[in-house]
């Protein structure tokens, strides 16, 4: 703790603080018991003249702590972001009086809430120091687009735009992926009505004439190493020769390849020329050029074709896709636009189970319906391919009868399925299965040959592996639902149809969000902060080395790559990489990882400056340790919604569940808390951590905690981990009021007497 530091106090008296609250009490506890050496109080603190009031005790009074007592965190944050000072934030209105009946007999219960707010904010502030940026904050704000398709073009376009550099990186001869190899697309402007041209000669052009665009073509990421601002990437090409470039964020838009067609014999791909997929529909439309199209077989014009919807695809089937590619329905009616468009009178039928034509994709399908596009649904069984003519047999489900169609040509809807690069922790969970002799990891890694590709695509020299991790079925992401486009690789951005199943219009929109998050990366990497999602951050691990005992659990569950080993088997931080989560604070056994803003200290002072009542006073004290993403603000609103929660609460916000160290847990139990409650986002396949694991990775934790409450003699039940969602307004302070009504029926902790 440093002499040079000032706290002051500042109590807000403005939305009813002042008339549900002893403020002249919270000042004088925050004056004697937080040793704050200067303390004011004011009726609107987040007013101009209430911010000035601050700002003059900084410049005047050398205030170098600022612990505001008013409205939560997450509320007003533009008017107490306060440059040179630290700035504590201690929640007296969505935490307090909003959370708690306005009632006289609750008055009391409300006031002892604010107090050990106060109190606890004190403490947080007596050992946060304000954090200063990143010294090795990388400078370069080139943008790395990898992938030439109708993703990587238009976010190199979007990125030019913004007059940032990019270098688009683009393995085959030419731009313009899977969408350059299109004659027509589905409809992007009004009326929405007929297939519209690609342009994508035109973007092409766009591309090659546009100084801020460098294109390597017939080129791959050789090797891909740093952080945001400072990547290294050796770019290789088809000669041989290798340049290296720097880069401020990547981009990967390495699209998809079709479900190989060939793994449905049933469907007759293979066996007879004239049973292709849409990609294949795709080449026979650009030779007929407008004309009628010929089937392979004998060049004979079309008369009669079938699509065969869902091909390998929303199958449960081993080998198949389980997804929907979403861009089938539109482009099957599109092709058949395409039969229809030169000849009127030929027959063209689509066989589906579930037509889905979302948005303005209702106009083109009515649009087809009037071209006497026949839509029929069924679930096709196979394709007999024995005859000149190919014969579709399909349950007829309105019908509920099996019946068959004759075609002169048959195309399957097979799907997508992302060129996203080897899935590392597939590879290393068969790693670890093969060296513990578990057979399940074999089964797993047998699963995922079918649908990922088995080529690195970035080639990262990351200690995690050489791509970025895998969602479901393959796909790049971290998170599905907060954070599209980001990977668990800090920088490096995924867009277009290697991050979810999409179409042109999706893909484009997607790729200029990506664009933006880049461009958002690099900016912030040459300040030296977090880009997300503690976007601003200054703050970084700091690491005492002398106590490590190698023990590489922060290695081993940081999810983003920021830690490496050195030499001798220590820690090795990549700033840049960090994502400020706190998670290898939480898993370090010796407490020698922590960071500015936030500490073993800071979080273990707070909970332990409560007062803890004892038990003849009969009011427990529940601690809760709430995520700040998700469980932090569902309280917050929760309150602001009149949902109230007990008083007997006391919740500190964390940056995520697996920042929690089980020393804070010891530490409460100690302490005299009779409760101990872990609030954080949803885990699993469809979790909704911020931080992709640390929900998770608590849960876990804490399912070893019972060793301890053994030790200490305490129920297991005193120690909980809770899952919420941040919309969960009604559903999380009820589980609060179940734990203390689970805890009063327990009994108050035996180390209160």
């Amino acid at each position: 703790m440093a002499d040079e530091k000032k706290i002051a106090a500042y109590i807000c008296r403005g939305c009813e603080l002042g008339a549900r609250l002893d403020t002249d009490q919270l000042a004088n506890i925050a004056q004697r018991e937080g040793k704050a050496r200067v303390v004011q109080q004011h009726d609107f603190l987040c007013s101009e003249e209430g911010v000035q009031l601050i700002r003059n005790d900084i410049d005047n009074e050398g205030v170098t702590h600022a612990v505001v007592a008013a409205c939560s965190r997450r509320a007003k944050t533009a008017a107490f972001s306060l440059e040179d000072v630290a700035v504590i934030r201690t929640n007296l209105r969505e935490g307090v009086i909003w959370a708690q009946p306005d009632s006289e007999e609750n008055r009391e219960i409300t006031q002892e809430m604010a107090d050990d707010y106060v109190r606890m904010g004190c403490a947080e502030a007596r050992f946060v120091t304000r954090p200063a940026a990143n010294s090795e904050a990388g400078s370069s704000k080139i943008i790395l687009v990898v992938g030439g398709g109708i993703s990587g073009m238009t976010a190199a376009q979007e990125i030019s735009k913004a007059g940032y550099s990019v270098i688009l990186v683009e393995k085959q001869g030419q731009l313009g992926g899977w969408a350059g190899r299109l004659w027509k697309r589905t409809p992007g402007k009004e009326p929405f009505a007929d297939p519209e041209d690609t342009k994508i000669a035109q973007m092409v052009q766009s591309i090659e004439e546009d100084d801020r665009i460098s294109v390597h073509l017939n080129a791959t990421v050789g090797r891909t190493s740093g952080a945001p601002g400072q990547f290294s990437v050796d770019i290789s090409t088809a000669s041989g020769s290798t340049v290296t470039e720097n880069a401020g964020a990547i981009i990967q838009a390495s699209g998809f390849e079709n479900f190989d067609a060939s793994q449905l014999p049933e469907m007759g791909f293979g066996k007879s020329p004239n049973v292709v997929d849409q990609a294949g529909l795709e080449l026979l439309a650009k030779e007929a050029d407008g004309k009628r199209i010929k089937r392979p077989s004998d060049g004979k014009e079309v008369e009669s074709v079938v699509f065969v919807q869902c091909a390998g695809q929303r199958s449960d089937k081993e080998g198949e896709l389980s997804y929907c590619s979403g861009h089938c329905c539109n482009t099957s009616i599109k092709q058949a636009m395409y039969f229809k468009d030169a000849n009127p009178e030929i027959e063209t039928a689509i066989i589906y189970n579930d037509l889905r034509t979302p948005g303005n994709g209702e106009d083109f399908y009515r649009n087809a319906q009037r071209k006497r596009v026949t839509f029929t649904k069924g679930e096709v069984s196979s394709v007999e391919t024995g005859g000149s003519d190919l014969e579709v047999r399909f349950k007829d489900l309105i019908l509920d009868e099996v019946t068959s169609l004759s075609a002169d040509l048959v195309v399957l809807a097979t799907g997508q399925v992302p060129n996203s690069g080897v899935d590392v922790e597939a590879e290393l969970e068969a790693e670890t299965a093969e060296n513990d002799g578990n057979q399940a990891g074999s089964k797993q890694e047998e699963s995922l040959s079918v649908s990922v590709a088995v080529e690195s695509i970035l080639n990262l020299d990351y200690r995690q592996g050489a791509d970025l991790p895998h969602l479901q079925h393959g796909f790049s992401d971290s998170h599905f639902i907060c954070f599209p486009y980001e990977s668990r690789r800090t920088g490096i951005y995924a867009c277009g149809p290697v991050r979810r199943p999409m179409d042109i219009a999706q893909a484009t929109e997607d790729a200029t969000g990506a664009a933006l998050k880049a461009i958002q990366a690099a900016e912030n990497a040459a300040l030296g902060r977090a880009a997300h999602p503690r976007s601003g951050d200054l703050s970084f691990p700091s690491f005492r080395k002398e106590g490590c005992t190698q023990c590489k659990r922060c290695t081993v569950e940081c999810p983003f790559g920021a830690i490496n080993e050195d030499d001798a088997g220590y820690p090795l931080f990549n700033e840049g990489r960090c994502r400020r989560c706190g998670t290898c604070m939480g898993a370090c056994p010796v407490r020698v990882i922590s960071f500015e803003n936030y500490s073993i200290d800071t979080v273990g002072q707070q909970l332990k400056s409560v007062d803890v009542p004892d038990e003849f006073e009969e009011k427990p004290r529940i601690l809760v340790l709430a995520c700040e993403n998700d469980a932090y603000p569902a309280l917050d609103m929760a309150a602001r919604n009149g949902n109230h929660y007990s008083a007997y609460v006391r919740v500190i916000p964390v940056r995520c569940l697996g920042s929690v160290n089980d020393i804070w847990v010891k530490d409460a139990l100690n302490c005299g808390y009779d409760g101990i409650v872990l609030m954080g986002c949803k885990k699993g396949d469809d979790y909704q951590c911020h931080f992709v694991k640390g929900s998770e990775m608590a849960h876990y934790r804490m399912s070893k905690i019972d060793d301890t409450l053994q030790q200490l003699q305490l129920e297991a039940e005193r120690v909980s981990t809770l899952e919420v969602e941040i919309t969960d307004i009604r559903r999380a302070p009820q589980l609060l009021n179940d734990f203390v009504d689970q805890i009063n029926e327990i009994g108050l902790s035996p180390f209160k007497f």
